[in-house]
């Protein structure tokens, strides 16, 4: 028995050797991390009734029977593909076998197709252990036990049998058990490599991204896509990179940069392709990249096409100086680096659509104040022509002053303290219209003077509480506060007037304002208004603390 159980352990070995090999093929390595396509099973079922087969024919013929390591192959394919696939792979080398003939042929050949279905039915039943070493080894055992039972059962003469097996039996149980747990210790070890490389280069494409994105903030050009192209160059394998628009090369970075200019049309038909139909493509000879110079060494390329809103706006390129540098990772890296790009991308549109409807906001406020404002105070003005002229000169200036500095083109965010010299032009007509019955006291932190703000975002709240808060009394008083609180700038215009009334709604300013703080930042700025118990009106913005940089 000792002997039987080396030679068995030296028949298995070959075979364990060869399945790593297999197990290292492209095509194995897609079949373990996937739902299976008909033909993967009906690959995997050929391919393990054949493995059943070398079993056969590599076993140790013993009483007129053959000890082997037939079942190792089906029990893998049931393992991987299901009961389905277990079962027909076993009757692959269970009919084989049962076609050699000998006193146990059709007991061999029953007992080969149960133990592919069983070996199935089980990994079905614990997923979570089909590629672990302990569960390959007990099953193992299982199946090659319950193939015993089955020679005992069905082979004539009993006697016969019951020889067989007890010289046959524990090498066979021990020997194909440890040989299917070894199998699947490969299998395990190749999912885990395949998950390890996947996280290396999912590591690599965020680390780009994370590089790319403050850079793709200003867009697609071919100043932004040197920059882009030359990371990408430095933390990969390739020889050379491209990105391009729809016509043009934007920058071509590496080998090859000396011909393949920035600014020239896109030439080669694997980049029209992939751009016309969006999908990525491999080019694998140099024929196929189509570069006229015959120096160039470029023999290989991943082209990804880059999208914004589905609609392709341009295509990354990799390229490589030997056609077998890509792999089924590179591929996949490419591809998975193009889609974060393309987000970039959309991102930057939609920042830069967003600062383009904050100006367009900012505008709409500016037309709506300068003819309420210019009418009022064009009236202040000649009331004080016979009455006081130099109060009258002082205010045509300051009203030249004002109107310059509306009219100017305003950055969507300003330091509080410039918007406060907004406020306090606005003030000087309203003063001199209400005279000494409009009283302002401003009580302003010196820290939260730098502090960003959308510009007449504090002036449209000071005009709302003087037109509709002290102009019904007649006078009063309005105050300004705003002080840092919880790393955010807290500003209040407090006024005396006659409060909220129900029956007046928000205005064209105020809605104005709430769209800018929005689109500006998100739910972090906030606007309130509200009525004060003892008489009058609260406005309030809270306004996070940004840098101009920031909103670049």
């Amino acid at each position: 028995m000792n002997e039987l159980f080396i030679n068995l352990i030296e028949r298995l070995s070959v075979i364990i050797t060869l399945a790593f090999f297999v197990s290292k093929t492209r095509l194995f390595r897609n079949i373990l991390q996937q739902e299976l396509t008909i033909r993967q099973k009906l690959g995997l079922i050929l391919g393990f009734g054949l493995f059943g087969i070398i079993g056969t024919y590599w076993g140790i013929p013993i009483k007129g029977a053959i000890a082997n390591s037939r079942v190792v192959g089906p029990a893998i394919a049931g393992i991987i593909g299901g009961p389905a696939a277990g079962l027909l792979a076993g009757l692959i080398a269970g009919v084989h076998r049962a076609w050699l003939g000998g006193f146990t042929a059709v007991a061999c050949g029953i007992s080969t197709t149960v133990e592919g279905l069983i070996a199935g039915v089980l990994a079905r039943r614990f997923p979570e252990k089909r590629f672990n070493v302990v569960f390959g080894i007990l099953t193992g055992m299982f199946i090659e036990t319950l193939q015993m039972i089955i020679i005992l059962l069905l082979a004539r003469p009993f006697e016969d049998a019951l020889s067989l097996v007890k010289v046959i039996g524990l090498p066979m149980i021990l020997v194909n058990g440890i040989g299917i747990g070894v199998f699947l210790l490969i299998l395990e070890s190749t999912v885990k490599e395949k998950e390890h490389i996947g996280a290396v280069y999912a590591e690599k494409a965020l680390n780009i991204a994370n590089e790319t994105l403050p850079i793709l903030r200003e867009g697609l050009n071919r100043e932004t896509a040197f920059k882009v192209s030359r990371i990408i160059l430095n933390k990969t394998d390739a020889d050379a990179v491209a990105l391009t628009d729809k016509n043009i090369i934007l920058a071509h970075v590496g080998s090859g940069e000396d011909h393949h200019l920035s600014g020239t049309p896109i030439k080669t038909a694997a980049t029209a392709k992939a751009l016309n139909n969006g999908e990525l493509t491999v080019v694998l000879n140099k024929e196929a990249i189509g570069c006229s110079n015959s120096n160039c060494k470029l023999a290989s390329a991943v082209i990804a096409p880059l999208f914004i809103r589905n609609e392709v706006v341009g295509a990354l390129k990799l390229y490589y100086n030997k056609p077998d540098k890509i792999g089924e990772f590179t591929i996949t890296f490419i591809e998975g680096l193009s889609r974060l790009i393309s987000t970039q991308l959309e991102l930057s549109m939609l920042e830069h659509q967003a600062k383009l409807l904050a100006r367009a906001e900012l505008k709409a406020l500016q037309a709506q104040i300068n003819p309420h404002f210019l009418f009022n105070s064009l009236n202040t003005i000649v009331a004080l022509c016979r009455k006081n002229p130099d109060q009258a000169r002082e205010l045509i200036i300051k009203l030249s002053e004002y109107f310059r500095r509306n009219l100017r083109e305003w950055e969507p965010l300003i330091p509080l303290a410039e918007e406060l010299k907004n406020v306090e032009l606005y003030l000087t007509f309203e003063k001199a219209r209400f005279s000494d019955k409009l009283q302002v006291n401003l009580n302003i932190d010196d820290k939260v003077k730098e502090v960003m703000v959308p510009p007449f975002a504090v002036e449209t709240l000071v005009e709302n509480a003087v037109k509709h808060g002290i102009l019904p009394k007649k006078g009063g008083l309005v105050q300004i506060n705003a002080k840092l609180q919880d790393n955010k700038a807290v500003i209040e215009i407090v006024d005396n007037g006659v409060g909220l009334r129900e029956d007046v709604k928000v205005g064209v300013g105020l809605s104005n304002l709430k769209e800018r703080l929005r689109n500006l930042f998100r739910e972090e700025g906030q606007f309130y208004l509200y009525s004060r118990e003892d008489g009058g009106t609260i406005s309030r913005l809270i306004i996070p603390l940004l840098s101009k940089e920031a909103l670049r």
